[in-house]
């Protein structure tokens, strides 16, 4: 079998996170099988697989929530299993199920956490306050954790797990179930955290959203990895086309009132059609927020000038999507 060797920065000496041969079976079930990988500070490694590929396996052996096998592994040059407590104290942590305590507030939540990573008050309150400050959270961090939006939990998990500034920090599938705005915002703050020197594996589903943070990819399918290297990399070894789409100053939709054959919540006030409303309103996509709502249809055409618009408002996978004033349609005033 072909061993991949992963390192975020192969140059670089010291990484942060390492994983050498981790191995972790289940009776007859090899969940993870001779898992190798290096974390430096300042890198993001996305794990990249589909349910049940061993992402997780390999995040709880790694933060010394399961015992490992065969391999080793170590945070900051401590062994994980030699010396678990003093890498559990090097480590933030942000699990798939919420940790938090619902019936505290996110300042209260915060505290805890301090308090079991025995950091003194003084400090506590003032991380505390810095990371409020931070995430933006101030608007609801003193209200219970119960009222909180789906993106507001997941954002408070991954603050939960920087209380104690850890050199190294675990993301096991930070985005699923968000709306695409929370999604966005939360790929910026770890974006962030990797700029000011963290060391982080991040594991995903999704395509894009490694695309968009890692500096390199491991792919891993059936406790494997089947593959890595940095997004430009695996899209080159594909050996086949790869279609890129980059969207920018998009039409407002309001523009599209314009035209009477596209029918749109704009200035006249008249509603789209029922089934143009619910292509649309999907979680995290209502009003203008969504760059990409045209208000058509799936493939609905409306000729104008020399091209006609196509558009899907969710998706955008239609035949051909470009924004309107791209194709010589509507200018930015939204006249011909």
């Amino acid at each position: 079998m072909e061993v991949h060797q992963v390192s975020t920065q192969p140059e670089v000496a010291a990484p942060v996170i390492v994983a050498d041969g981790l191995s972790k079976s289940y009776d007859d079930t090899v969940a993870v099988d001779n898992l190798s990988f290096e974390v430096h500070p300042g890198s993001i490694l996305a794990l990249l697989g589909p349910n049940g590929a061993g992402k997780t396996t390999t995040i709880n052996m790694l933060t010394t929530l399961l015992p490992i096998d065969e391999g080793r592994a170590s945070i900051a040059g401590i062994d994980v299993t030699a010396q678990p407590d003093v890498a559990r104290g090097l480590i933030g942590l942000a699990g798939q199920s919420a940790a938090v305590d619902e019936k505290l507030t996110a300042r209260e939540n915060l505290d805890l956490f301090g308090r079991l990573y025995k950091i003194r008050k003084a400090q506590r309150q003032s991380r505390t306050h810095e990371l409020i400050e931070r995430f933006r959270m101030t608007d609801y961090a003193d209200r219970t954790v119960d009222t909180y939006s789906g993106g507001q939990r997941r954002r408070l998990d991954v603050v939960a797990s920087l209380i104690a500034n850890p050199p190294a920090l675990f993301l096991d599938e930070p985005t699923t179930g968000l709306d695409p705005r929370s999604r966005t915002e939360l790929w910026g703050e770890i974006r962030r955290l990797a700029d000011q020197g963290a060391a982080v594996v991040l594991t995903t589903q999704y395509l894009d959203e490694a695309d968009q943070l890692a500096d390199w990819i491991a792919v891993i399918d059936e406790g494997v990895i089947a593959a890595s290297g940095t997004a430009r990399q695996l899209k080159d070894d594909l050996e086949q086309d790869v279609l890129e789409i980059h969207l920018e100053n998009l039409v407002h939709p309001r523009a599209l009132d314009h035209y009477p054959a596209v029918q749109g919540e704009g200035a006249s006030g008249e509603p789209r059609p029922r089934a143009a409303r619910d292509e649309r309103d999907t979680e995290g996509a209502a009003g203008l927020d969504d760059p990409c709502d045209l208000g058509l249809l799936p493939g609905q055409h409306h000729g104008a000038g020399s091209g006609a618009v196509k558009g899907k408002a969710v998706g955008l996978v239609d035949e051909e999507i470009f924004g309107a004033h791209q194709a010589g349609i509507v200018s930015d005033d939204g006249a011909e």
